[in-house]
């Protein structure tokens, strides 16, 4: 047929009851959807409701004036991009301007989109009303932006602007570039952050109302949020060494008669700026009126453990956390599948293990269906919000 969107609405008997206090797909109406989408062709079940308890309450997500940050993540491939992809897109499309930045050095959002969105700086997403801008963060867009502040600056010249130049003498012309082209352990974290704080600090960034972050799988992002109090710890360490060889230095020249002074920075100096900006950054991460991190997982037993050591990581850095999307349900069908069958029983028998977990049984359950085709570009991603944000 010509026509670029086809409608072949099946009346199917879907819905979700109660097995041992979990919730698994039974019988309620719902609806095939068949149509182009993106240039593929894209089947999914669009569930009609969803049990109680099962619904993301997306009604307060997008009526709270003062959240504005969202993290989305979990275990590798659970769809964390799909899911994050799907929010931003959601609140676009109620009126919120909105950034979705991927943290994950191995970004995914170009496809999810199946938009160019690459080279680490915003840029617009087509298809929707709304402002909707995307970002994936490169270390070397990071690089770049040092450079062009520092210009040709020496290592040595940095350390003498931070009061630590009597240290700097070994260095030599020990370039920069040099150092920044060097591979750097936790790179990607760093570039991370860099970004958050430009969202907080700068004005340009004050007119978006939502910002969605598609992190990293589970060590990266644990590594993110604890790379604020890494830096304040390192920076106290080196302030108190400054100051101490500062003091030795003052007492060595004065036994040998010298007059010179050893030049002593005010508390503004830019160790003490850095660490006053790794505190923006760590109030962000755990403020519960600003921020929240929404986990995203998937039915097997694996995924459950990992998800539930996350849950317990971010709790203990006070990190806000109450919303769980359990991530690609099998829906109930009519067929003879022994092989669906069998994962449908597992799945139910896995959402047990959900409601008994200590960490887990607390947080908001959201259950999304597995579908039969891949979410990519902006009509999909709509469809699969709502189904989840509802």
């Amino acid at each position: 047929m010509a026509a670029s969107l086809l409608l072949n609405r099946v009346s199917r008997s879907v819905s979700l009851h109660r097995v041992g206090g979990a919730l698994s797909f039974s019988s309620l109406d719902a609806q095939f959807l068949v149509g182009r989408i993106s240039g593929t062709l894209f089947r999914g079940r669009s569930l009609a409701t969803l049990a109680e308890g099962g619904a993301s309450c997306f009604d307060e997500m997008v009526s709270a004036n003062q959240r504005k940050y969202y993290l989305l993540g979990g275990k590798g491939g659970v769809g964390k991009t799909s899911c994050a992809a799907s929010l931003a897109v959601k609140f676009a499309s109620h009126g919120h301007p909105t950034i979705v930045v991927s943290t994950d050095p191995a970004h995914s959002l170009s496809d999810s989109f199946s938009q160019d969105l690459s080279g680490g700086v915003l840029k617009p997403v087509q298809g929707v009303d709304s402002p909707l801008l995307a970002l994936e963060i490169t270390p070397e867009r990071m690089k770049e932006e040092i450079k062009n502040q520092a210009g040709d600056k020496s290592v040595k010249n940095m350390m003498d602007s931070m009061g630590l130049g009597m240290f700097a003498g070994e260095l030599g012309d020990l370039n920069l570039e040099d150092m920044l082209n060097a591979a750097s352990p936790g790179i990607d974290e760093i570039a991370a952050i860099s970004k958050v704080l430009q969202f907080v600090e700068s004005p340009e960034y004050s007119k978006f109302t939502r910002i969605v972050f598609d992190t990293a799988p589970t060590g990266h992002t644990l590594r993110l949020l604890s790379l604020p109090d890494f830096y304040d710890s390192s920076i106290s360490k080196i302030t108190k060494l400054k100051k101490k060889i500062t003091a030795a230095a003052s007492a060595f020249t004065s036994v040998f008669g010298k007059k010179k002074e050893i030049q002593e920075q005010g508390p503004s100096n830019e160790l003490d700026q850095l660490k006053e900006r790794m505190e923006k950054v760590r109030n962000v991460f755990r403020d519960v009126d600003t921020t929240e991190f929404v986990i995203v997982t998937i039915p097997t037993v694996m995924a459950i453990n990992e998800t539930s050591r996350l849950h317990e990581s971010l709790r203990k850095e006070n990190v806000p956390v109450h919303r769980l999307i359990v991530n690609q349900l099998l829906p109930h069908s009519e067929s003879d599948c022994k092989f669906c069958s069998v994962r449908r029983k597992e799945q139910t028998r896995v959402l047990g293990l959900i409601q008994k977990d200590t960490e887990l049984s607390g947080l908001k359950l959201i259950q999304s269906p597995l579908l039969d085709a891949e979410i990519r570009g902006v009509p999909a991603l709509k469809f699969m919000g709502d189904l989840i944000w509802k």
